[in-house]
């Protein structure tokens, strides 16, 4: 689990294509004493594992699964990485629950300043637009962002300073396809409503919610 507030940027060093997907080596500003083998990290908001560590850097599997459904195939050496480790039940959730579970592909509509912050305007696959509201959060490249709006599938959402300068938003250009995750209370909501796996209208009812 995750909190969608980046650590450190870090840089693609090498990949390789192997039998069931992509190997990834990446250079960051972690120290090797602050992450092990096994442990969970979310690159660019999709959680791989580290499978092995050095002075620089540490190297993950995506799998064609993962590939399939994330962005992590289009990284090219030398591209700059979002990083974030995995969330301690001690730390302050800053931002908001991240799984690094990819739920749809965004692309960018526009990347514009203003003043000191910048507005990011995200074209919505259709399939998630139903868990995509107003001042609610959404994670893109594993950023936790609010929703500033939200019409005619175009999320528009005001990146404050403190994001340009933790993440490397201020990278992207129209055309960009960009990881997206949504709220994961909005999709278990979902699933306990009529017609969404969970409770029936007739317990809704009874209940005094329908």
């Amino acid at each position: 689990m995750f909190t969608g507030l980046i650590e450190t940027i870090g840089v693609l060093k090498s990949r390789d294509n192997i039998a069931d997907g992509i190997s990834f080596h990446v250079d960051c500003s972690f120290q090797s004493g602050e992450y092990q083998a096994g442990e969970s990290i979310a690159v660019n908001g999709v959680c791989v594992t580290i499978e092995e560590y050095d002075a620089e850097g540490f190297s993950f599997t995506a799998s064609s699964e993962t590939i399939n459904r994330s962005i992590l195939s289009e990284i090219k050496v030398g591209d700059r990485v979002h990083l974030e480790r995995a969330l301690r039940l001690t730390d302050r959730l800053g931002g908001h629950i991240v799984q690094g579970h990819v739920d749809g592909i965004g692309v960018v509509v526009q990347l514009a300043r203003k003043g000191i912050g910048a507005d990011l305007r995200i074209n919505i696959p259709e399939g998630i637009r139903k868990y995509v509201v107003e001042k609610g959060s959404l994670a893109v490249q594993g950023v936790s962002l609010t929703v500033a709006t939200f019409e005619a599938g175009i999320a528009s959402l005001a990146l404050i300073p403190a994001t340009l300068e933790s993440a490397c938003l201020d990278d992207l250009k129209p055309g960009d396809r960009v990881n997206l995750e949504v709220d994961i209370l909005a999709k278990y909501v979902e699933s306990l409503l009529p017609g969404g796996g969970g409770i029936d209208e007739d317990k809704l009812k009874k209940w005094g919610f329908a």
